[in-house]
């Protein structure tokens, strides 16, 4: 006898969930084993199904690499950074990089190997716990049939169609405990100290740790700034007697021409260009234009360690225990999302492409604004 449970949307019998696929892909974060260990045991309590690990991200899926998880497999990892699974940010499944002799690389697809291994493997729906690049293979593997759900993480926060990524308020935490111990050496030595963070091309994680800390400007690449601008403040503040100034530049920050500053080039052509060194460029041409002793700091990879605060871990494990339950009603192919206060999920087609940037008018801005922060915006 067929039951409701089993009945879709029009009265079709669908196959009732069994066997579950989970894996974390792009960058790591605080927050990735909190949404391992909710997924995995509201899968296992709620509704006996099978959870399986895939490591390393795509790679593992394209690999075979995978085993099993289970209620005592995740025990403890709530309060752990990184991911028990592995990650990695250079496996794009429809460009896949695979060596030959030497450094030759070679490109292919591996799309359907991916599938392959997923149908063999008699997995019903596959969570994928990323952000935006894990996003877009996501909609494609939905568009060939893939039955799969996204959780969205990233320190970065720029994942559109959610207003909380999980990953960002630790990092958020880390950036302005390090920027509050960095006001003192400052002070002390009458200096500009600029402060570097990650973001890539969105300005969430800067504007977010300097408004928290202060910050007497913030650079983000929202809005491309003027050097003398920054310099006129940092004198200005010189001449009354505040003799330090605090910069939070988010990586991504450029002037108005465009460019922005990389570390290196690099040769894989699946992966874009790695940003970092705006902040001593700063330092530089600060201490050139004004005078005045500068200083850069690169947070980096710093940002994306150490165990998840608690808003992290509420995110990740309402996240994920959502998306079981919505699984489990007939929904698939869509992303969990936080907006206006409440929990939801976005179909995956409806979600757009790009990145989630920051507002002119956000609530942010005009409060950094309000308590006499500098963006420094070059005038167009």
């Amino acid at each position: 006898m067929t039951s409701l449970w089993d009945l879709g949307i029009h009265g079709k019998v669908k196959r009732r969930i069994k066997k579950i696929g989970i894996l974390t892909g792009g960058g790591d974060c605080p927050g990735l084993n909190a949404v391992i260990r909710s997924v995995t045991r509201c899968a296992i309590h709620d509704h006996g199904w099978e959870v399986w690990g895939i490591e390393d991200g795509f790679a593992g899926l394209i690999e075979g690499r995978i085993h099993p998880l289970t209620w005592d497999s995740v025990a403890g990892i709530l309060t752990h950074g990184g991911t028990i699974l592995g990650t990695t940010n250079k496996t794009n499944p429809f460009l896949y990089a695979k060596k030959k002799k030497g450094r030759l690389v070679e490109y292919k697809d591996a799309s359907r190997q991916a599938m392959k291994l997923f149908k063999s493997g008699q997995f019903d729906v596959l969570v994928c716990v990323g952000g935006d690049g894990t996003l877009s293979y996501a909609k494609r593997f939905a568009k060939e049939g893939l039955p799969i759900v996204v959780i969205p993480k990233t320190i970065d926060n720029d994942v559109p169609a959610t207003e909380r990524t999980v990953g960002f308020y630790t990092a958020v935490d880390t950036a302005t405990e390090a920027i509050d111990k960095l006001y003192t050496t400052a002070a002390s030595h009458h200096r500009a100290m600029i402060i570097e963070v990650m973001g890539r091309d969105a300005g969430w994680l800067a504007l977010a740790s300097g408004l928290a800390t202060g910050a007497s400007i913030i650079l983000i690449p929202e809005f491309p700034f003027d050097i003398k601008k920054i310099c006129d403040r940092v004198m200005q503040r010189s001449s009354v007697g505040r003799r330090f100034t605090i910069i939070v530049a988010a990586e991504g920050a450029h002037q108005a021409d465009g460019k922005k500053i990389f570390q290196r080039k690099t040769d894989d052509v699946t992966q874009p260009l790695r940003l970092g060194g705006i902040g001593q460029w700063l330092s530089v041409q600060i201490e050139k234009m004004t005078g005045i002793e500068s200083r850069s700091v690169m947070l980096g990879h710093i940002l994306r360690s150490g165990s998840p605060i608690y808003m992290d871990r509420l995110l990740a494990t309402t996240f994920g225990c959502e998306a079981v339950h919505r699984l489990a009603t007939g929904e698939k192919n869509m992303m969990m999302a936080w907006g206006k206060g409440a929990l939801t999920s976005i179909p995956l087609k409806h979600i757009p492409d790009g990145i989630r940037l920051v507002p002119k008018n956000h609530p942010w801005i005009d409060a950094a604004r309000s308590m006499g922060a500098l963006f420094a915006e070059s005038v167009l």
